[in-house]
Order: structure tokens, then sequence, then C-alpha cells
């Protein structure tokens, strides 16, 4: 069969559409910080990351024009104020990228698994293939400069062991002791440690950017949720006596010139924020004490609900663009009737 007369599944269809939107809101975020990045080490790796965007783009544009697709709004140059002071320190730049590509590589792996035609598998290959890469030279240069934080380190272990009761997979009783943490709830208590940290720190300049009450108390109570979840997750690693190694500085300037399209910011934080939810999901699952893994469902649902009122904004100032869906089937039958 002719590749080319095969349709576009629904999957293929969502993945192209969420492509482009995320990566014509990091030309823009990434653009913005290329003007100002003194470090040529860390502006080499954000321009990398801006040119994968560009390329992305230009090819998205193709295969829509070719399947008749309508090309999304997304996000353009009006949606970013170059004239604007700088706004993020070179290593928050550096900081920034490792933690898209991350999070580009998820996307990107669950993209490759839910395409069908070969085209487009073959594109989302190649996508994650360059953003792994982003991230292995992010994280190369962040080594070098000495500003990576590295995990905990733990004894390797010397001989292998069983689960031999129970009250290994315990945690909830406040009276009894809970069992040392495990390598796996480590990972993801530090992961997670992380991640609040970076998210905070943009909740931070987008709130002082914003000129939009609502955007403004929005952005404020992400950063109030991120900082009680760092502080949640160090307790749990600081009970243990592992110590959690300092972020790197992710400072932001104190500029308060409208930088970013609110429409922007309030997406790039819903990223953010299914990104968190996923993660936590996944730690939950992984993580066999469980104290960790109710914790996780809880604080689940607080980033959910802040989501949630994020969208409501979006919807109010008309800012959410909404994803490619199926036609409803009873409104057109009613709007033929009355034709």
């Amino acid at each position: 069969m002719n590749e080319k007369k095969i349709q576009l599944t629904s999957a293929e269809i969502a993945s192209l559409w969420t492509t482009y939107m995320n990566d014509s809101m990091a030309k823009c975020v990434l653009g913005f910080m290329l003007k100002d990045i003194k470090d040529q080490e860390i502006k080499t790796i954000v321009q990398s990351a801006y040119n994968i965007s560009i390329g992305h783009l230009e090819q998205l544009t193709a295969i829509f024009k070719k399947e008749n697709f309508a090309i999304p709004t997304g996000f353009t140059d009006e949606d970013v104020n170059m004239n604007a002071p700088w706004l993020f320190s070179d290593i928050f730049c550096l900081t920034y990228v490792n933690h898209m590509a991350k999070v580009g590589m998820l996307a990107y792996s669950g993209f490759v698994s839910m395409s069908v035609r070969q085209d487009i598998r073959n594109d989302f290959i190649q996508y994650l293939t360059e953003t792994a890469t982003l991230y292995d030279q992010s994280t190369e240069v962040a080594l070098t400069k000495g500003v990576n934080a590295r995990p905990p380190y733990i004894e390797v272990p010397a001989e292998t062991d069983y689960v031999d009761s129970k009250k290994y997979m315990s945690g909830l009783n406040p009276f009894s002791d809970k069992r040392p943490l495990n390598a796996v709830e480590i990972s993801y208590l530090y992961m997670n440690v992380m991640t609040n940290s970076v998210g905070s720190k943009l909740c931070i300049a987008f709130a002082q950017t914003s000129p939009i009450k609502d955007v403004q108390e929005f952005m404020l109570r992400g950063k109030q949720i991120s900082q009680k979840h760092i502080q949640i997750f160090v307790s749990k690693l600081l009970k243990d006596d592992i110590q959690t190694p300092q972020a790197p500085d992710v400072s932001v300037s104190n500029s308060t010139t409208k930088t970013f399209s609110d429409k922007l910011m309030m997406f790039h934080m819903s990223l953010i924020s299914a990104s968190g939810i996923g993660n936590y999901s996944t730690a939950s699952s992984a993580s066999q004490r469980s104290d960790l893994a109710i914790n996780y469902e809880r604080l689940s649902l607080e980033v959910a609900r802040l989501a949630k009122s994020g969208a409501d904004i979006m919807i109010k100032h008309n800012w959410l663009e909404q994803p490619p869906g199926v036609k409803d089937r009873e409104k057109l039958a009613k709007s033929e009737e009355k034709g």
C-alpha cells in the first residue's frame, strides 16, 4: 500500500499537534534566552535546543500541508518581547534546557509507541534521538562547570536480598518505625525535588512579569505548591540521613517588564504540571513504602487542582487552543434539522 494514502490515526494527530505546540513555545523561550547568555558553552547548548525546535516546526509544517491538517496557531514572535531585559541567569538557561530535554524524551518515546505510520514513527524517533543528545550534551556541560547536582550516593550492594516481611511495604502507621528508603525511592524523591525547583523559579519569573492579576496569583500559588512539595520530599530523605545536594544557581532577575505573553506562560505551566503529575504517578508505582505512594497520590491531586484552575484562566481569556477532535454528531444532526 502507498504510504502517502494511509490516513493519520487519532494518536498520530494528537502527537503531531502537541509537538508543534510545545516546539513553538520552546522557540520563543529559547530565542529570548539566547540574546542575553554570556557563557559561550551554555549558549551553544541553548542554540542547539533552539535549532532543534526550529527544525521540528519546519518538518511538522510540511506534514500538515501534505495532510491538509490545519496548522495550529501555537506561539509566534508576538508571544515574546525580545526588547525586555534579561530574566534568567546563564545557569538557569542550562538547567532549563536539561530539564525540558528530560520532559521531551518522555514525550517522544510515548509518541513513537503510539505512532503506526512509518514516516511518522521515523520523525519521532529522530526527535527522540536529537533530544537525548541534547540532554547528554547539557549534562556534560553542567558537569564540567560543576553545576550539575548529582543524586545522593549510597553503598553499592555487596549481595542480593529478598523481601522477607510485609512490613517492607508498610509506612502509614505513625507509631511504628519505617524501614530505610531503598535506591529506587531515593531516586524519585531526589528527581522530584529538582523538577519542583525548576518549576518554582519559572513561577517566580512569570509572576513578576505578568500584568494580569489572576495570572500573577496562579503563578504565586504554583510557587508555593512547588516549595511545599520540595520540603516534603527533602524531609523524607533527611529522616534517613540522606543529604539532598543543593540545586545549581537557577536564579531569575528582578525584571518586571512583560517578557512573554500570558497565553505562553500559562501554557508552559500546564506543560510543567502535566509532566509533574506523570512524574508523581511513576514515582508512586515504583515506591514500595506505602507512605511514599500515598504521598505522591495526594500531591498529584494538588497539582491537578492547580492545573484545572490554570485551564479555567486560559478559557476565561480565550488562550486555550483546542486540540483536534471528532465532530459533535448530535450537534451536527440538530443543525441539519434546522436547515
